[in-house]
């Protein structure tokens, strides 16, 4: 197959996440009603290391610990536990569209942490379509905050968390394969959170004591984890199919599934002023991926400057620094 023809199931894949990614936020959301945000968080790492393991194994990968790559795999993972935690604890009170469109700053706090941590050079017009980006979110938290209160300052917390998260992804994907990269990541944020509920057990801390699921609770908690495996084993596979340049602008669609999926699900649907948020943050975007596509020799640095890649970048994937 050539090249070309790859391009199409690429996209059809980068679609297929777009379409599940929200599956993730819906079930963190339906689970939130009874259960707390910790065991939310909790389940999602043992879910989805249960089913990368054979999925490593069907693909060659080792599931045995990668020498060398410890702090830096500790550290991904302590990212993406608190990227987790904050986002489901925004879902708990926001609707599902309101936080995905204020966690959508993150590619302009990525751009902005890897010129302070690497150097990496941002020019006058990229600094601006952040700074307008920023300004897209206000619109969302304003009336966010005044409905929800400080919960509504949640979804930044994940985007700075997520911008960290792909930094250290930057530098570990160059050693390891993504789907072993998404397994271990997993198997380390596991064994970081479960030690946190056996310790909250039966202690009066709302957030992270665990409580025993009831009925359907089971399920929302599996579907956590699940959709998570499924959705980013789809952006793997996209990005191994396709260039990046070709995907990055497909990203903000999920803002679209978000919103049907919440409406759909919870009735919930963006007010005039979230609606003009959301296309100030997504114009912002937009117009950073076109500069990238001016500047970026290889294509493939777009998936982490737009934040397309949540689990795992090939070390083909990652070739030079972010501009």
């Amino acid at each position: 197959m050539t090249r070309a023809d790859r391009i199409l199931p690429g996209i059809v894949l980068m679609l297929g996440f777009c379409a599940t990614a929200p599956l993730i936020d819906a079930a963190s959301k339906l689970a939130g009603q009874s259960l707390p945000v910790g065991q939310i968080t909790t389940a999602r790492f043992v879910v989805q290391a249960a089913l990368m393991a054979p999925v490593c194994l069907l693909l060659g990968q080792s599931v045995r610990w990668p020498a060398g790559a410890g702090r830096a795999l500790a550290a991904r993972a302590l990212c993406l536990i608190a990227s987790t935690y904050c986002f489901v604890a925004a879902l708990t009170v926001m609707p599902m569209a309101d936080a995905l469109a204020i966690a959508f700053v993150e590619p302009f706090l990525l751009l902005i942490l890897g010129h302070l941590i690497f150097a990496d050079p941002v020019g006058p017009r990229r600094i601006a379509a952040c700074v307008v980006g920023f300004a897209g979110s206000l619109l969302v938290i304003r009336p966010s905050l005044a409905a929800f209160g400080p919960m509504a300052l949640f979804p930044l917390g994940t985007a700075l968390s997520f911008a960290l998260y792909m930094l250290v992804t930057r530098s570990l994907s160059r050693r390891m394969h993504p789907v072993a990269m998404q397994f271990h990541t997993s198997t380390v944020a596991m064994a970081l959170c479960l030690p946190v509920m056996l310790l909250a057990a039966g202690r009066d801390w709302p957030t992270l004591s665990p409580v025993w699921p009831q009925g359907l609770g089971w399920v929302w908690l599996a579907g956590v984890g699940a959709a998570s495996a499924v959705a980013h084993l789809m952006m793997t596979y996209a990005l191994r199919a396709a260039p990046a340049a070709t995907l990055a602008p497909l990203h903000y669609l999920e803002i679209v599934s978000a919103v049907a999926l919440g409406y759909a699900v919870f009735g919930d649907f963006p007010d005039l002023l979230t609606w003009a948020g959301i296309a100030v943050i997504v114009a912002s975007g937009l117009y950073i991926i076109a500069r990238e596509r001016q500047t970026a020799r290889q294509p493939a640095t777009l998936a982490i400057a737009v934040g397309l890649t949540p689990q795992n970048l090939s070390p083909r994937d990652v070739q030079k620094p972010v501009p």
